[in-house]
C-alpha cells in the first residue's frame, strides 16, 4: 500500500484541547501541523500557508501518540488469534504509536533469528511501531538462562519472559547479567505455589462466588523478594502487571529508598474489581465472564482504589493494555478453564476517560503521561510531545462520539472482551505521523 501524501500537508487545528503531560498541560489552543511537525500553538493562529487544511477542533482532544508497554500477539504460531498485521491495525485505531510485544509467541522470541523474522514481517506503513520483548530464559521456560547479549544485539527492545520466574537463584543471575547490557528488563512478581489453583483474587467475593482464591500474598511476597534483588543487583528493572494495594505500598518504599524500579498496572484493574466477576455487578456484564480471566486477577475494590492512588501519585509510571488475544473458542468456557488474558488496543483510552477522568479520578495530564510519556521512558524511548518543534506523533480523540466494539468495528481478529457489543463513548478520530490517512 504506498504511503498517503497528506504527510506534506499543513493542517491547523482550530481550538482543540490539547493535553501535553511533559509541560503538565490541559488548554484550549489552535495547534499548526506542518510537514509533519508541530509548528506553533496558541491561543489563536492567523499565519499559516494558504494550502493549509483547516479544521473547527472545537469538543475534540488533540494529545501525543500512546504507547503501550508490553501486549501479546498471536504472530508466529497462533495466528487465529492475532497477526502481526492485525496488532498494528488495532493499535493504530486505539491511538498508538509504539507497541511493546511480549516474546509469548510459538517459537518464543527468545534468538535473533527470531527477532529478525518479526521485524521483517512487521506492517511499515501504518504509523506503529512495533518493538520485540526477547526471553530472560531459554523457549520462556523460566529454567535456564538466554543468550541475553545477542539478543540485545538483535535489537530487542527488552527482557522479560511475560510470565512469572519462580526461581529466585535464576532471576538473580539474570538481572546480574542484563544489567549492563543497559536494557530494560521487566518482571511478573508472582509466587507460583501461593497461587496454586487460584482463578481469582482471595476475598469475600471468591468466598461467595465459591471461585479458588488467588491470594495478594503470591503477588507481593514475590515482589518484596524482587526488590531485594534489585537492592543488591542495582539492576534497572520494570515490575509488570501491579494489582494490590500492598504492592503500591512495597513500590513507593522502594523509590523512595532510591531503588531503580518501575511499574504498571494493566488497564482493566483502574476500571474493575472483583465484584465485576458477580451476578451483581452494576456493569451490565455477563456473570462469570472469562474475559474476566487475567494473568494478574483482578483485585478487591482497595486494590482498585490503591492503583488509581498509584497514578495519581507517579508509584504507578504506566498503565499497560497487556493486550491478549484468544479465538472464540479458546475464551468461550467455563471461568475456571479459560486461558488468562483481554484484548484492550481499541478499547482503554475510551473506557479510561470516562472511567477516570470524566469521573475526576484522575486529571487528563495524568491518564495521557500514563499512558504515553512514562511507558516511553520506561522503555528507554523518546517519550512523544506535543511541543513545538518535535514531530507530530498525535492523537485526535473526540470524548462524545458513540460506538459499539463488536466482530465489525474491531480491527483486531480477537474479540475477548467483557465491553463486547457495549455501547462506548470516545473513540480516536484522526492520527498525524508518518501516513496518518491510512485505515
Amino acid at each position: 500500500m504506498p504511503p498517503s501524501p497528506e504527510h506534506a500537508m499543513s493542517t491547523l487545528l482550530k481550538q482543540v484541547r490539547a493535553i501535553n503531560p511533559i509541560a503538565q498541560t490541559d488548554q484550549i489552543q489552535d495547534v499548526w501541523l506542518d510537514h509533519g511537525e508541530i509548528k506553533a500553538m496558541g491561543d489563536s493562529i492567523h499565519e499559516y500557508p494558504p494550502e493549509t487544511q483547516v479544521q473547527d477542533g472545537q469538543g475534540l482532544i488533540v494529545g501525543p501518540g500512546l504507547v503501550d508497554l508490553y501486549s501479546q500477539s498471536g504472530q508466529p504460531g497462533f495466528e487465529e488469534r492475532e497477526t502481526l498485521e492485525s496488532l498494528v491495525h488495532a493499535a493504530r485505531a486505539g491511538g498508538f504509536i509504539r507497541v511493546g510485544v511480549l516474546p509469548t509467541t510459538d517459537p518464543p522470541i527468545d534468538n535473533p533469528a527470531t527477532v529478525a523474522l518479526l521485524k521483517g514481517k512487521t506492517p511499515q506503513y501504518l504509523g506503529v511501531q512495533l518493538s520485540f520483548w526477547g526471553a530472560l530464559t531459554q523457549g520462556a521456560k523460566g529454567q535456564q538462562m538466554n543468550e541475553l547479549g545477542e539478543l540485545a544485539g538483535a535489537g530487542v527492545v527488552g527482557f522479560s519472559d511475560g510470565q512469572a520466574i519462580a526461581n529466585l537463584l535464576l532471576l538473580r543471575r539474570l538481572l546480574e547479567y542484563a544489567g549492563p547490557l543497559g536494557k530494560p528488563v521487566a518482571i511478573w512478581p508472582l509466587a507460583v505455589d501461593l497461587a496454586a489453583d487460584g482463578v481469582m483474587r482471595e476475598g469475600h467475593v471468591s468466598t461467595r462466588l465459591g471461585l479458588p482464591g488467588i491470594p495478594a500474598a503470591a503477588e507481593t511476597a514475590a515482589l518484596a523478594a524482587l526488590l531485594e534483588l534489585v537492592a543488591q543487583t542495582r539492576t534497572r528493572v520494570h515490575i509488570m502487571r501491579v494489582s494490590t494495594a500492598r504492592s503500591v505500598q512495597l513500590i513507593q518504599e522502594a523509590k523512595e529508598g532510591g531503588l531503580p524500579v518501575t511499574a504498571s498496572t494493566p488497564w482493566m484493574h483502574l476500571l474493575l474489581d472483583t465484584e465485576a466477576i458477580s451476578s451483581q455487578n452494576t456493569g451490565g456484564f455477563m456473570p462469570y465472564d472469562p474475559s474476566f480471566r487475567l494473568a494478574a486477577p483482578l483485585g478487591n475494590p482497595e486494590d482498585r482504589e490503591a492503583l488509581i492512588w498509584g497514578i495519581r501519585q507517579g508509584v504507578i509510571d504506566a498503565i499497560a493494555i497487556d493486550h491478549t488475544p484468544y479465538t472464540y473458542e479458546e475464551k468461550t468456557v467455563g471461568f475456571e478453564t479459560a486461558p488468562m488474558g483481554a484484548i484492550g488496543l481499541e478499547l482503554a483510552l475510551p473506557l479510561l476517560w470516562q472511567g477516570l477522568v470524566v469521573t475526576g479520578e484522575l486529571s487528563a495530564v495524568q491518564l495521557w503521561r500514563s499512558l504515553s510519556t512514562y511507558p516511553a521512558l520506561c522503555l528507554n524511548q523518546t517519550a512523544p510531545s506535543l511541543n513545538i518543534g518535535q514531530p507530530a506523533e498525535l492523537i485526535v480523540f473526540d470524548p462524545q462520539v458513540s460506538w459499539t466494539p463488536d466482530r465489525t468495528t474491531l480491527k483486531s481478529l480477537a474479540s475477548n472482551t467483557p465491553w463486547l457489543y457495549h455501547t462506548l463513548q470516545g473513540r480516536v478520530m484522526r492520527r498525524f505521523d508518518v501516513y496518518p490517512e491510512i485505515n
